[in-house]
């Protein structure tokens, strides 16, 4: 049986690395505001019959190819996927996988360290498909903590809990945080409103969220005061965000995406470039009223929110900057079967 599944990535909106544990526990009333987009990863599983577990990503152009008898967690060029395999293919109750052999093939519309969470939703599609073939499918929460565990393995820092979320079940939400589990709820917006108002692009210069969000975290539990103030201030401006956008005040809106911004930019001298910066004023020019980076910033994607009449020509003037413009709709559904 052939298992294909694909998950959405997503926008962060607001109050992005607080869901990195133990940040959250921190700063009371924690949030973080997302929205999946139909920038898809893909997972395809198709069984074997000479017991090859073969690993082929099309958007990196690499393939890995272990056979029955190899450690799946030694190092690899996609350890995501080896741990992803070796994560649930302990739990094979029929052991027909496990015997038999695979050929997992993925593929991400986002490019590489774009900061739109990528490889989460990869995860999910990946660690959802080999759920489904070892009969062993997790719930939805279980599975999430399962591929996030895998992907902190991966990278080998701690990773945040939001991403996987937009993955899993879609649309516009906000992630609450603290002492229990992370609660979504999904707020009230019309995604063709969002869509209208958002650019999206990517600069050009791949970003490594996992080596600038220890850097952080580390100063944070080390007390720098510094880095405290700016997270409570990134908490204080998700919580004005929210509330903006369930009124449909898209210039409170941006007020709170630019004063996000500004407190980003504080926590280390690496979250804009030069690049970031020309693109930014560039948009401003041609009519955004706010802008920010996805992810940890330092390169990958950045967002510009502008009036809907204005929409195409900030784009024209990203892409003239040299950004790659990504076009895209909010995705009201998270993980898909084909």
């Amino acid at each position: 049986m052939i298992i294909e599944s694909s998950a959405p990535t997503r926008i962060d909106l607001a109050g992005g690395t607080l869901d990195i544990w133990p940040l959250y526990l921190f700063h009371e009333g924690a949030q973080t505001l997302n929205a999946a987009i139909s920038l898809r990863a893909r997972a395809r599983l198709e069984p074997r019959t000479d017991g090859l577990r073969v690993f082929h990503s099309i958007d990196t152009g690499r393939q890995v190819t272990r056979t029955p008898e190899s450690d799946l967690r030694d190092p690899s060029d996609l350890r995501l996927l080896t741990l992803l395999a070796h994560a649930f293919l302990g739990r094979d109750h029929t052991g027909a996988v496990t015997r038999n052999g695979f050929t997992l093939t993925t593929d991400c519309a986002s490019p590489a360290g774009a900061g739109i969470a990528g490889s989460s939703a990869l995860a999910v599609a990946v660690g959802a498909a080999f759920g489904r073939a070892i009969g062993a499918e997790p719930d939805g929460e279980t599975l999430l903590e399962i591929v996030k565990n895998v992907e902190c393995q991966t990278i080998r820092v701690p990773t945040g809990v939001q991403d996987y979320r937009p993955a899993l079940y879609g649309g516009v939400a906000a992630i609450e945080l603290g002492l229990e589990a992370p609660r979504r709820v999904a707020l009230p917006v019309l995604p063709a409103a969002l869509e209208d108002r958002i650019v999206l692009c990517y600069t050009g210069e791949p970003h490594n969220s996992g080596t600038n969000n220890w850097e952080i975290t580390r100063r944070h539990l080390d007390g720098d005061r510094f880095i405290f103030d700016c997270f409570e201030r990134i908490r204080d401006t998700a919580v004005v965000m929210r509330e903006a956008l369930a009124r449909e005040d898209w210039a409170a809106v941006a007020d709170a995406v630019n004063t996000e911004w500004a407190n980003r930019t504080r926590l280390a001298p690496g979250v804009t470039t030069p690049t970031i910066d020309r693109l930014m004023q560039a948009a401003g020019s041609a009519g955004a009223t706010a802008g920010k980076v996805c992810g940890a910033g330092g390169g990958g994607c950045l967002f510009c929110l502008t009036p809907p009449d204005r929409h195409a020509a900030v784009a024209a003037a990203l892409e003239a900057g040299g950004a790659r413009l990504l076009p895209f709709s909010i995705e009201t559904e998270g993980l898909q079967w084909q």
